[in-house]
């Protein structure tokens, strides 16, 4: 027991660590990450595309159902099997295991293929901490195929590698939406370089060229959870158009995405504003907009993610005061070409930890990409790679029969993902048994207290104890992680709900998560 409570202290502590700043400089990166998030979300509210609050029917009645304490293995499933039962059509899969004991306490259907929603994060961040370590960083670089002279004229080209880095954004740096463009053109400027005589290449190699996972609905392309995938992402492939009283411009600034702005500034705090874009990609900005009145966001999903990025780059070095002759344009890096500049990503854990805490896809859909090159980059990043290493992963370090497994993204929002309870617990296991078992841990949300699980389950004994991933679609509820029992077992638990009652399997998801930290024996 008394390690067992040390060893959740030290859950708790890499916690609050992944969350906290590491130095002065990360506090105020900190506060701009709250910032950022907070324009990131009004973004998301206010589309280009005006979309209206939504006028959808109330949640249906749900069965009454109460969290229970059993003290015996016989009563928790009689318990269990009463909770699931409540659902009024669909399917539970639901795995319950003592991983102190190593005995299954309850099981339903935990052999059936589910879609598993964003609980399919999980096995995502397995891999890519298996792969890759939980200090890993990946580096974005500016390489060169010519000489840089005295005088700071770079003949030749620069290339803008992409590492697959999904952090690549303004959530760990000040700035912005455009501050990683803005770092590496602050360091080229410290190096001497006034003049490119080339052009601007992108580079998105690390992975193939498929920007849409199969299993993505079309009604999802335009929204910011579905954003577009390559190994050059930038912003997490989100474009702001931001309207105020002095104009329009584009967060990030890039070279790629022409701005058309006839807004006209008029008297009072109001707006009427229309933003559209056009078959070619150019986004035009018209109406008008209060003297008084709060910049106006809209945003848009990136179709073309490396040369926005590539874009990027070139108006951040043209800003800087570097002259730039060539255009922007798409390509390999050279074999010859030298490493001018880099910027790194926050190491492994920390992106990881946003995740699972936040739930974004963005970041899944890279990390699962990255997991398949490895740290030597032996392989490029795709889904067939992907699936293949999985598989492989399962099969011979967790133990776990992956013939059924189906991966189609790293997200879960591809409605063709199948994973079973079964073979998540079976992951949880090897998770918990892993040297990075504490970061995974510590990245998952706490039931009543932290993100997608802070209004949950609050008030009882499951309340900052369980660790889980959430699920949620149209068709999909569920949950999985750890909860430490009433005895001091830990458990590790998948509970994965297809169907149309999903409000019903939400709630008694949460009754028998409780249960489970009641239970005693």
């Amino acid at each position: 027991m008394l390690y067992r409570k040390l060893q959740v202290l030290a859950i708790v502590l890499l916690a609050s660590i992944a969350a906290a700043p590491l130095s002065a400089q990360t506090k105020s990166r900190k506060k701009t990450t709250s910032s950022s998030s907070r324009k990131r979300a009004a973004a998301r509210k206010t589309t280009a595309r005006k979309v209206r609050g939504r006028q959808g029917a109330s949640a249906p009645a749900i069965p009454t159902a109460r969290s229970t304490a059993p003290r015996t293995v016989a009563s928790l499933m009689t318990d269990m099997t009463s909770i699931a039962g409540r659902i009024r059509s669909g399917q539970f899969g639901i795995m319950v295991v003592s991983l102190t004991r190593g005995d299954t306490l309850f099981s339903e259907n935990a052999g059936t293929p589910l879609m598993p929603a964003s609980t399919m994060k999980m096995l995502t961040s397995s891999l890519a901490f298996e792969r890759l370590g939980p200090s890993y960083r990946f580096s974005t670089d500016v390489l060169q195929d010519g000489k840089l002279s005295a005088d700071g004229t770079l003949s030749g080209n620069i290339y803008l590698r992409g590492d697959g880095d999904p952090s690549l954004s303004g959530r760990y740096l000040p700035g912005g939406p455009g501050a990683p463009m803005n770092y590496l053109a602050d360091q080229m400027v410290s190096r001497g370089v006034k003049h490119v005589t080339g052009d601007v290449v992108g580079d998105a190699s690390a992975f193939d060229d498929e920007k849409i996972p199969q299993g993505w609905m079309s009604r999802y392309l335009q929204a910011g959870y579905a954003a577009r995938v390559s190994g050059l992402s930038l912003n997490e492939n989100l474009v702001w158009v931001t309207v105020t009283p002095g104009g329009a411009k584009l967060e990030p600034a890039t070279a790629a995405i022409p701005l058309v702005s006839s807004v006209r500034t008029v008297s009072g705090g109001g707006a009427s504003l229309s933003v559209r874009r056009q078959g070619n990609g150019t986004i035009l900005v018209s109406g008008s907009i209060g003297s008084n009145s709060p910049p106006r966001r809209f945003e848009y999903v990136v179709e073309d993610p490396p040369t926005f990025a590539t874009g990027a780059l070139k108006a951040a070095l043209v800003a800087k005061g570097i002259k730039v002759d060539g255009g922007i344009r798409l390509g390999k890096t050279p074999a010859n070409a030298t490493k001018l500049v880099g910027i790194q990503s926050p190491t492994l854990d920390r992106i990881i930890s946003a995740m699972n805490r936040e739930s974004i896809n963005h970041f899944a859909e890279l990390l699962m990409r990255d997991a398949t090159r490895g740290p030597q980059h032996d392989k490029q990043g795709t889904v067939a790679n992907g699936q293949s290493m999985e598989r492989s992963f399962f099969a011979t370090k967790v133990g776990a029969d992956s013939s059924t497994l189906e991966i189609h993204d790293g997200s879960g929002l591809s409605t063709l993902d199948r994973v079973t309870p079964r073979l998540m617990v079976q992951m949880l296991a090897y998770a918990h048994r892993a040297s990075w078992g504490p970061w995974f841990h510590a990245s998952l949300p706490v039931a009543g207290v932290s993100e997608l699980l802070k209004r949950r389950m609050r008030g009882g004994a499951a309340q900052g104890n369980l660790h889980a991933k959430t699920g949620t679609t149209n068709d999909v509820i569920g949950l999985g992680g750890y909860v430490t029992a009433l005895n001091g077992e830990v458990i590790a638990f998948s509970f994965i709900y297809n169907g149309n009652d999903r409000w019903t399997a939400k709630s008694m998801i949460d009754v028998m998560g409780t249960t489970l930290a009641n239970f005693a024996r």
